[in-house]
């Protein structure tokens, strides 16, 4: 068996370009540690957790595939003019953190809760902020958390 983490990905497309340079910041960190990875795309950062679960839920009926170490959310919500904006944050968080902590995993939370595009550019970009490449390494640091815990194999 593999000793490399193995890493989900989920990407919410809603900001394209956006996602594409969170996953760039966070692709770059699972490779640097020697991860690997898979990627998957939903619409938008209120479809992220449903995904993680129909993932986690998907090893309940096949086994054959390799188990997923840690999950990466990784999306942006820049604020509008309506309450859509508090609801998306506020849900969207709540979930992760019942299913990180519900089903004890090693989870790197990247979705950006921004008052405006300039200030999302700036988290996501790999040259600034580098937002995706720090929820990489979170997500890679609670790994090993739970392999010091025992709870699963290395």
């Amino acid at each position: 068996m593999d000793d490399a983490p193995h890493i989900l990905i989920v990407e919410a497309r809603f900001y394209e370009e956006i996602a594409d340079e969170l996953a760039k910041g966070a692709i770059a960190e699972l490779e640097k540690s020697g991860a690997t990875y898979e990627r998957l795309t939903v619409p938008g950062t209120f479809e992220i957790p449903a995904a993680i679960r129909m993932a986690i839920r998907s090893m309940d009926f096949y086994s054959g595939r390799r188990r997923f170490d840690g999950y990466i959310a990784l999306g942006c919500v820049i604020r509008g003019e309506t309450s859509h904006y508090d609801y998306v944050c506020a849900e969207s968080a709540r979930k992760l953190q019942d299913l990180a902590c519900g089903y004890t995993l090693a989870l790197g939370y990247g979705i950006l809760t921004c008052e405006n595009a300039d200030q999302a550019w700036a988290r996501a970009r790999i040259t600034e902020k580098n937002k995706g490449g720090d929820v990489a390494r979170a997500c890679l640091d609670m790994v090993e958390v739970k392999h010091r815990f025992h709870l699963f194999p290395r």
